[in-house]
């Protein structure tokens, strides 16, 4: 029996509904389609791997029936993933039904119908499971999850260059502090980016193929003489992933938990930056490209809000509390085996979904980003109490009594001019040399390194 298709509009959660478009480069990982695809996947690698073993009565494949086998993989679509669902609802085992599915798939072969009962060979569901999630995992990360975050840095990298000169009142505890600049406080988020980029790009998925409880019972039962550690290893290397060794019956996930961990600890970061740029747009820092027949308020006419950012602040959220639902839980098994990891593990695309969403609108928000010089300027020109700290610290170099204490006197909790300031300084015990340079010091050129360090990151 078909199921109707779904539209959007009738969709449970945004993600298959109004964001669909945006999510859709996930769905070749982690749709419930996907993970039928790669369990195929799996068990023809797997018996392809039994047919190389040594194995009396399974003897190495025709180079016809792999290419037969692979083919099933790279031709498979909605019309085999509906056929997998029609089996299952008659065994109420979705492995079991692709194990039926496949054998049904070869019958007309005549090498792999003779081969058939080799399919799942000595396999519990876990094995084909827990190196399809591992697949996906990897696949996702590698083609769509970092390529977003690359884009992101990218953007944020060009932009930290662009700016590098140009001034900024730092805004410490939410009052005027020392200068920075635009394109350093970008590059502090590049730096940060990047190091977390590093940590989601360097865990390594790990599997297992062991069967029950993970000690190779019903394989050593029919072939005693096979190294099937060995065998196990060559098929998940193949596949380019890690053995895991020491399992129970599912492999631990502890890779995951890292995985989603590390995924968690760059939205923290992301969050920090959406929030800084909203503040930024609030002070009149940045301004937003308009987009034509674009509404801010449904009643205030003038309003442009910062929608992106806030856009991805609330997915990021929302990410990261199904991110780290998932590396607390998964990691967790009643003695060899249950399934609460189950339900849970068919939600890995929902939590990367809401991170992709997020990228998407953080992306779309740098992009309407324009400075605003003039704001910028004029922040700078009414903060000259931000230069206390450099004539304190002068004056600390040439032995002026209590120089923190007579600046703390002089400009704490009242405005300060430019000649309030100049006027302090020229009174000052200092070398001509030395006091002529504070006197042509003002806010905007008091950045120190800031410019260098964004062109460098």
């Amino acid at each position: 029996m078909s199921t109707p298709s779904l539209h959007p509009l009738q969709a449970l959660s945004p993600l298959d509904g109004r964001y669909a478009a945006k999510t859709a480069a996930l769905q070749a990982y982690f749709s419930e389609g996907a993970l039928m695809r790669h369990r195929v996947w799996v068990e023809i690698e797997w018996l392809i791997a039994l047919s190389d073993a040594g194995l009396d009565e399974l003897k190495p494949l025709s180079a016809a029936s792999r290419q037969f086998l692979r083919d099933l993989v790279a031709q498979f679509g909605l019309e085999q993933a509906s056929r997998i669902k029609q089996i299952e609802a008659r065994t109420n085992h979705d492995v079991k039904a692709v194990e039926y599915f496949l054998k049904e798939s070869v019958a007309q072969v005549p090498e792999l119908a003779k081969a058939a009962e080799f399919i799942h060979f000595a396999c519990t569901s876990e094995d084909i499971n827990n190196m399809s999630h591992a697949l996906m995992l990897a696949g996702g990360r590698e083609k769509v999850i970092l390529p977003a975050i690359d884009a992101l840095i990218g953007k944020l990298r060009g932009m930290a260059h662009e700016h590098a000169e140009v001034p900024m009142l730092s805004r410490t505890h939410g009052q005027t502090a020392s200068p920075t600049t635009v394109g350093k406080e970008l590059a502090n988020v590049v730096q940060r980016l990047q190091q977390a980029r590093a940590a989601i790009a360097a865990v390594v998925p790990l599997a297992k193929m062991n069967g029950a409880v993970g000690n190779f019972n019903a394989h050593l039962s029919a072939y005693p003489q096979i190294d099937w550690p060995a065998v196990s290893r060559k098929l998940i290397e193949s596949l380019g992933l890690q053995q895991n060794a020491y399992t129970i019956q599912i492999e631990p996930h502890d890779y995951m938990a890292a995985l989603f961990d590390a995924c968690a600890r760059i939205n923290t970061v992301l969050i920090d930056l959406n929030r800084d740029l909203w503040g930024y747009i609030s002070l009149g820092y940045f301004k937003q490209r308009l987009k034509d027949g674009e509404v801010g308020s449904s009643t205030m006419p003038h309003k442009v809000n910062p929608i992106d950012f806030e856009n991805s602040e609330g997915n990021l959220g929302l990410a990261n509390a199904l991110l780290r639902h998932l590396s607390e839980k998964l990691p967790v098994s009643r003695w060899q085996r249950d399934l609460t990891d189950s339900t849970v593990l068919r939600n890995m695309g929902v939590a990367l979904g809401y991170c992709v969403l997020a990228y998407d609108a953080c992306l779309r928000g740098l992009n309407k980003l324009e400075i605003n010089r003039e704001r910028l300027a004029e922040d700078l020109e009414h903060a000259w109490e931000v230069l206390a700290e450099p004539v304190q610290t002068v004056m600390r170099r040439y032995g002026l009594p209590e120089p923190y204490e007579q600046l703390k006197a002089f400009t704490r909790g009242r405005p300060i001019t430019r000649e309030d300031l100049q006027g302090f300084i020229a009174q000052l015990d200092l070398p001509a040399a030395v006091k002529q340079d504070l006197l042509a010091l003002t806010p905007s050129r008091y950045v120190g390194l800031a410019a260098g360090l964004a062109r460098a990151v």
